[in-house]
This record gives C-alpha cells, sequence and structure tokens, in this order.
C-alpha cells in the first residue's frame, strides 16, 4: 500500500513547497520545524489505521465513553537527517519508544558508493507496529538494508515507511527488496528521476545538511 499525500489537498503540500524551496532552504529552523510538521501530519494519517480501546474517563462532571490508543508504536530513524521528521512523529505518539540506526553512503574515488550501517539501537520490535522514517528515499538501499538490520530485534506486525519525498525507482526498489512485504510506504511526493550520483531531481538537496549545516 503507497499514500502519497501529494495527491490531495491540504496544508502538507504548503510544506512540500517549502522544503523544496532553495530560498525558504536558507533558514535552518523553518527547515527543521516544516520537516517536524510533516510528520505530524504523517502521524495522524497512520494513527487512523491502528487499532483502539474502549475506555471511560472520569471528568470533572461524570463518566465520558473514549478511545485510546490499543498499543503504542516503535519509532525508528535513520541519523542524523530524520530527527526532525522522528520528532514530529514522536509528538503526536508521545508514548512510543525509538530506535535509532546510522547509516551513510561511503563513497569510493571510482564516484561509486556503498551503503554502511554503524550503529542500531532498537527495542524489542516482535509484534509492534513500527514506524521506519527518513526524509529522502532514494535509491532505497538504505531504507532495506536499515529495516533488515532492524529484523534481529524482532519481526514487526506491521511496518510503516515514511518518507517526505521518494524517487519512484526507490519505491519501487522497497517492492521488490523489502524482506517482509507487510509494510505500508507514506510520502509526501514521489519524483520520477533519479541522477547517476543517486540524487532526487526535483527532490529538494541533502535534508541532513539542511537541518543541521553541511559536513566535511
Amino acid at each position: 500500500m503507497i499514500h502519497n499525500l501529494a495527491q490531495q489537498n491540504s496544508i502538507f503540500n504548503q510544506f512540500i513547497s517549502e522544503i523544496r524551496d532553495a530560498n525558504v532552504q536558507k533558514d535552518s529552523m523553518r527547515f527543521r520545524r516544516n520537516m517536524e510538521r510533516m510528520g505530524e501530519i504523517f502521524a495522524y494519517e497512520i494513527s487512523k489505521t491502528i487499532a483502539y480501546n474502549d475506555v471511560k474517563v472520569t471528568t470533572p462532571l461524570g463518566e465520558a465513553d473514549c478511545k485510546q490508543v490499543k498499543e503504542q508504536p516503535v519509532i525508528a530513524t535513520i541519523l542524523r537527517a530524520g530527527l526532525p521528521l522522528h520528532l514530529g512523529l514522536l509528538n503526536y505518539f508521545d508514548q512510543a519508544q525509538n530506535a535509532f540506526v546510522s547509516a551513510y553512503r561511503r563513497h569510493h574515488k571510482d564516484n561509486s558508493f556503498e551503503i554502511a550501517l554503524e550503529y542500531v539501537a532498537c527495542p524489542d520490535l516482535n509484534n509492534k507496529i513500527l514506524i521506519l522514517c527518513d526524509p529522502m528515499l532514494a535509491t532505497g538501499s538504505s531504507m532495506v538494508l536499515t529495516y533488515k538490520s532492524l529484523m534481529s530485534k524482532g519481526t514487526p506486525a506491521h511496518t510503516h515507511i515514511v518518507t517526505t519525498i521518494a524517487s519512484q525507482q526507490g519505491v519501487d526498489h522497497l517492492k521488490a527488496h523489502m524482506p517482509n512485504t507487510n509494510f505500508t510506504l507514506w510520502c509526501g511526493a514521489i519524483d520520477e528521476e533519479l541522477t547517476a550520483h543517486a540524487y532526487i531531481v526535483p527532490g529538494l538537496g541533502d535534508a541532513g545538511d539542511l537541518a543541521f549545516g553541511s559536513k566535511l
């Protein structure tokens, strides 16, 4: 199941336009905040798909029949670019457990690269709802590799993959290579072009640098 939020008119599209805009991108605080707000919208949409318990809540004037989330998800992100998006998801699923994975492109002199993982911190995932977020889904390789590394911590009941901008190639890669097909992809936009250096066009650039500053 693929949900592309760009296909419906909502305030979400305003945030997408701002994170893409080279002029607005000069304000890193606004970039981070927009990523966070998009994470909140993704969380709201995902919340419609999960189970709830009927509960009675005591108010100052009586009792009210309410619903509460049956089981909080585990929210996972790929460091460092995913942190603002992760925070937005956590703002709504505020009792969730969290997982963090350090993944990066290790470049070679011939301009090729491989995805390297150096750090995984994760709770037990067996039969849990996993929300795995990264702002950009380019080739899809880092997302698949990250998911496979998290599988060492247990098999989720269902996985929601969240990304603000994906390439069509990345989407196709997920469909073909995810080891567990029980997943839903949530994205803010799907761009058709992926360059030879695996950058999405028009995309938005390097989300990590825009949020936190350039790196060596």
